[in-house]
């Protein structure tokens, strides 16, 4: 409960009950639940959300591993292994472990990824998976692999995972994990983030949840610039370049969304903060879609409060308060 009286339930499920049985379940060590969930996507962007959320679970236990022996070959078997490899290789980088022990586990999520895709060649998922691992590869003089620090489209953006990003638009254009997956690798060599996440952004077509991207990256800076004791919140996020990507956020995919419900948790919990700190109008329909999900990013990241929650709450009651207003 945060100061305000408003009853949070963080979970990364969020509105989706038969993936919070899932995740449930794979605490247990049980598998068959979480390839019924994957087996009822309708899409390969809900297949590679669900799969990201189910794999960061598995990752703590031995069901997928259960799962491929039970039924090996199985396409979705195959390829949430290669997620769950890749999730312990994020975990291993994150830890800080040598860089011997680290290309180890990332050469065996990539294995896993060569296996998945010669079973199920057309979903993106594995492709997604090698980006996630690219976001490791931070020394290009002793890269991990050559692909993560190929030349970029156009001057303006920096070498990084590109080949690796063109195959996954082959297989699904637009694929909000993986160009996520690219803002990472930007953001962990600390330079190129925001560019790229303007760049695609600008590109997005009406509708694509890519639009929010720059939000990400501008929350980002702006922490930064928090921790180094440089300027303040008014004077960042009042400037027309923020408030520019946050209307196309809010008007180019939010208001465009058929159930703001079924979307990303991250993106509805980063454009409720943009909307929030820009001033502009709108907050409280992206606010009762997040329910009571909050995410504990972006609010930790750039918040005033000592508690995160207390951060989200008071932007919600704002939200709240200006709706009341405009009536």
């Amino acid at each position: 409960m945060t100061g305000s009286g408003m009853v949070l339930s963080p979970h990364p499920a969020g509105w989706d009950e038969a993936l919070r049985l899932a995740l449930g379940d794979l605490q247990l060590d049980r598998w068959r639940s979480t390839k019924e969930v994957l087996a009822r996507a309708d899409s390969w962007g809900q297949l590679t959300s669900q799969s990201q959320v189910l794999a960061s679970a598995a990752a703590k236990g031995r069901a997928i591993e259960a799962w491929c022996a039970e039924e090996p070959g199985d396409a979705y078997a195959l390829m949430m292994l290669a997620r769950v490899l890749t999730q312990r290789a994020l975990t291993a980088g994150r830890a800080g472990v040598d860089r011997h022990s680290l290309l180890g586990v990332c050469t065996r999520a990539l294995e896993a990824c060569v296996s998945a895709e010669a079973v199920w060649p057309q979903c993106p998922i594995p492709g997604v998976c090698r980006l996630a691992v690219a976001t490791l590869d931070l020394d290009p003089y002793r890269p991990l692999a050559r692909t993560a620090w190929a030349a970029p489209p156009e001057k303006l953006l920096l070498p990084g995972p590109w080949p690796l990003l063109d195959a996954v638009d082959q297989l699904d254009p637009c694929n909000r994990e993986a160009y996520h997956r690219m803002l990472q690798t930007f953001t962990a060599r600390r330079s190129g983030a925001l560019n790229f996440a303007r760049y695609v952004s600008d590109r997005a077509p009406l509708g694509s949840p890519l639009r929010v991207l720059p939000i990400y990256g501008f929350v980002e800076d702006y922490a930064l610039q928090l921790r180094s004791g440089r300027g303040g919140a008014i004077s960042y996020w009042s400037t027309e370049l923020c408030r520019y990507h946050v209307t196309r956020a809010r008007d180019g995919w939010f208001a465009r969304l058929k159930d703001p419900r079924s979307a990303s948790l991250l993106d509805l919990n980063y454009l409720a903060y943009g909307l929030g700190v820009t001033g502009l109008p709108g907050a409280a329909a992206v606010f009762e879609a997040i329910g009571p999900f909050a995410t504990p990013a972006p609010w930790e990241q750039a918040q005033s409060a000592k508690w995160w929650e207390d951060s989200f709450a008071a932007a919600h009651r704002n939200a709240m308060r200006e709706t009341r207003r405009r009536r």
